[in-house]
C-alpha cells in the first residue's frame, strides 16, 4: 500500500491510508495489537471519518472487507473510484 501511495503522491495528489491514522489513536487509546477490541473501534471509523475528505479511492487488487466497506460508502458520498494506478490523472504541484 506504501509504495502505491508514493506513486499517487508523485501523480500530485496527496495519498492517505486510514491505517496511517488509526492506529497511533488506537495504540494512545490502549491497542496492544492490530485486532485487539480497542484497535477494532479506531480502524473503520477512522477510514469512514477520512472518506468525508477525499476526492477519490484507488481500490487495489486483493481480498479487504473493510476496503470494500470503504468502497461502498465512497459511492454513495459520490467519490470517484479508481481501480488501477493509471486511471488517476497527474496533476500540477
Amino acid at each position: 500500500m506504501e509504495q502505491i501511495a508514493l506513486d499517487v503522491y508523485e501523480k500530485g495528489h496527496t495519498p492517505i491510508i486510514g491505517e496511517w491514522l488509526a492506529l497511533p489513536l488506537a495504540g494512545v487509546a490502549g491497542s496492544q495489537k492490530i485486532g485487539d477490541e480497542i484497535s477494532e473501534a479506531f480502524l473503520y471509523p477512522v477510514a469512514h471519518r477520512l472518506l468525508q475528505h477525499c476526492d477519490a479511492i484507488l481500490r487495489i487488487p486483493g481480498p479487504s472487507q473493510g476496503a470494500d466497506n470503504d468502497v461502498r460508502i465512497g459511492k454513495e458520498q459520490g467519490l470517484r473510484f479508481y481501480t488501477e494506478l493509471q486511471q488517476i490523472p497527474s496533476i500540477n504541484n
